[in-house]
């Protein structure tokens, strides 16, 4: 090949070469934007700090009385009240006699029912019994809310949020519009 030809096809490829690098406004898509990608140079994890409740059972021994179900009798109330009524009676006249009655009557009762309560055996008995209760901690915890990104598009830096961490590149959409004057 002789040096003109080759002079030829060296600028033929050149131009060749460029008029594949031209890229027209057609190319960009809806809104003159297209994507590429940059390099990241720093990740900063955004926290924010959440309440966590913490469940828990709490449980101890606890003694409990219990009452023996079992017959009473109600003797001793009915005959102190019939003693107390009767004596009562005794005392007085007229409408004070009646007021007597009465009141020998309650008296005569009280007394019958304390009688039955002292005579009367220790139906109860203690058990020991595991009671439990439902209570919440709660903990302050620090979590990611996110992630501060830097990074350098054609020697600029840009700084955007992110949910997730970014690797060593990020894809990012440049918009092209042609200057007003």
């Amino acid at each position: 090949m002789t040096t003109s030809k080759l002079i030829v096809a060296t600028a033929m490829s050149a131009l060749a070469f460029a008029g594949s690098m031209t890229v027209h406004a057609d190319d960009y898509g809806a809104g003159g934007s297209y994507y590429d990608r940059a390099r990241v140079v720093n990740v900063s994890p955004v926290y924010r700090v959440v309440r966590v409740a913490h469940p828990r059972r709490e449980c101890w021994d606890q003694d409990v009385r219990h009452e023996r179900a079992g017959y009473r009798s109600s003797t001793p109330l009915v005959l102190g009240s019939i003693i107390g009524g009767a004596v009562g009676n005794t005392m007085g006249g007229g409408r004070g006699r009646t007021v007597a009655t009465v009141a020998g009557a309650i008296l005569g009762a009280s007394i019958g029912s304390d009688i039955r309560h002292s005579q009367s055996r220790d139906d109860s008995y203690v058990t020991t019994e595991r009671v439990c209760r439902r209570t919440v901690d709660y903990s302050d915890e620090r979590r990611a809310d996110g992630y501060d990104v830097t990074y350098r598009y054609r020697g600029h830096d840009y700084v955007t949020r992110t949910d997730h961490r970014p690797g060593a590149f990020i894809d990012v959409r440049v918009s092209v519009s042609p200057e007003e004057r």
